[in-house]
């Protein structure tokens, strides 16, 4: 199929690169406001595993074009909208440019996350009854966007069109061979069922955090307690795990939709509004621990930091638990030196160059020198396994402060360290 693809988001750069792999031919044309030159510079481009190497693969065999604007295009079988909330209405002019210029049918899939109805506006632009708008709600995972692209769980397909559908099931069907999982749907159900999926993963989050504190408080290790509770089958484990906050361009996001979806409709969600309320507290738990631990007196102090990125894999730090927890330590004069594989520019970006703040990119260990505290904030593997013994001779208070609950809270007391979890605690 001829695929031109509109957007300057990770799910426009993963689709133009799986459908370019898969035999489409596929134009890339990305929104205005990031043009190529600015995203062959951009972190989470480059640093998403295997995805600069399979775009830059595919333009050199011709199978993907890069564009800056429709040319002598006159045949689009698909139009792939991926684009940010807040280009909406760029999408709309662009969309009316595409159609002013198309002689054939073609099928508009909108894989950005809009408000609900939207699907049906961008279907109101095209011009001729052989052409379709159908929702397919973005799913994709940062740090493993190809993998949730080509090996879907499920897709989400709003599409009141039996030949759009079958279009968009053609276009996919090489990522579809094991079983069907298109979950075909009205438009509008589509997008809702997007938002919704988010907000549901989100009160578990919270609601878990919220049990981890009460843990805290009775002195009961939280490990216990998501083990029954994710072992009763109405459960289930997933994103059952406390932590310090979530964060990422996406997940916040789209909980900011959903909770404008209901606003618009006369319906306030005061549960969501919780679950938001307790995800940015949350981003302080770290802080209030260190605070405890040195009755406050925390001015002239050093604390290392592994971790920046707001999920392990992208470079991204979005709303990212980070940017909370160093503006709270930066408030009683303490200074930082944080480690990230990945997210280092994009903190230095966004935080400048603060006194209190050092860069260790290289080595996770450079980050303690001087410390006297570690905080974990990002999981990323190369910090599961560390030398404990090293910790305990860096670290001036031999602290730990494990934001996502990754060690074994005995083994690192036994190795002489004072450990402080999310729900969990031990001391040498």
């Amino acid at each position: 199929m001829q695929v031109l693809v509109h957007g300057s988001e990770l799910a426009a750069a993963t689709a133009s690169a799986a459908l370019a792999s898969v035999g489409h031919n596929v134009w890339w044309w990305p929104h205005e406001d990031m043009d190529w030159e600015s995203l062959d510079r951009v972190d989470w481009l480059n640093s998403e595993p295997g995805l600069r190497e399979r775009l830059d693969r595919h333009v050199e065999r011709g199978d993907l074009t890069l564009v800056k604007g429709l040319g002598s295009l006159r045949r689009i079988d698909v139009h792939w909208v991926a684009v940010s909330p807040d280009q909406r209405e760029g999408a709309l002019a662009r969309i009316e440019q595409v159609v002013s210029t198309l002689a054939e049918p073609t099928v508009l899939v909108n894989n950005s996350t809009f408000p609900v109805g939207t699907t049906e506006r961008f279907e109101a632009l095209l011009s001729r009854d052989d052409q379709y708008a159908v929702a397919l709600p973005d799913m994709l995972e940062e740090g493993r966007s190809l993998a949730t692209f080509e090996r879907p769980a499920r897709w989400l397909l709003g599409s009141e069109s039996e030949v759009a559908t079958r279009r968009v099931q053609e276009l996919l069907r090489a990522f579809n061979r094991r079983e069907d999982v298109f979950q075909i749907m009205p438009r509008r159900a589509a997008e809702l069922t997007k938002l919704a999926i988010n907000g549901m993963l989100a009160t578990r989050i919270s609601y878990m955090n919220e049990v981890a504190g009460l843990a805290d408080s009775l002195e009961v290790d939280v490990e216990y307690v998501r083990q029954g509770m994710g072992a009763d089958p109405r459960i289930g484990f997933g994103y059952l795990y406390p932590g310090c906050g979530f964060g990422g361009p996406n997940f916040s996001r789209d909980l900011m939709r959903l909770a404008d979806v209901q606003h618009e409709t006369g319906r306030e969600s005061l549960l969501l509004e919780h679950v938001l309320d307790i995800n940015e507290a949350k981003k302080e738990t770290l802080f209030r621990k260190l605070w405890q631990h040195f009755d406050g007196e925390l001015r002239g102090r050093t604390i290392a930091i592994w971790g920046a990125a707001f999920k392990p894999g992208t470079a991204r730090i979005d709303h990212a638990p980070v940017l909370t927890l160093l503006e709270a330590l930066w408030a009683q004069g303490v200074r930082v030196r944080v480690h990230d594989p990945a997210a280092l520019s994009a903190l230095g970006e966004a935080c400048g160059a603060h006194p209190l703040l050092e860069l260790v990119d290289g080595n996770m260990y450079d980050a303690l020198e001087g410390a006297d505290a570690l905080m974990l904030v990002t999981e990323w593997k190369c910090y599961w396994n560390p030398d404990w013994q090293r910790l305990k001779r860096e670290l001036g208070a031999k602290l730990v402060l494990d934001g996502r609950n990754i060690y074994d809270p005995s083994y690192v007391a036994s190795q002489g360290l004072t450990y402080r979890g999310i729900g969990r605690r031990a001391t040498p």
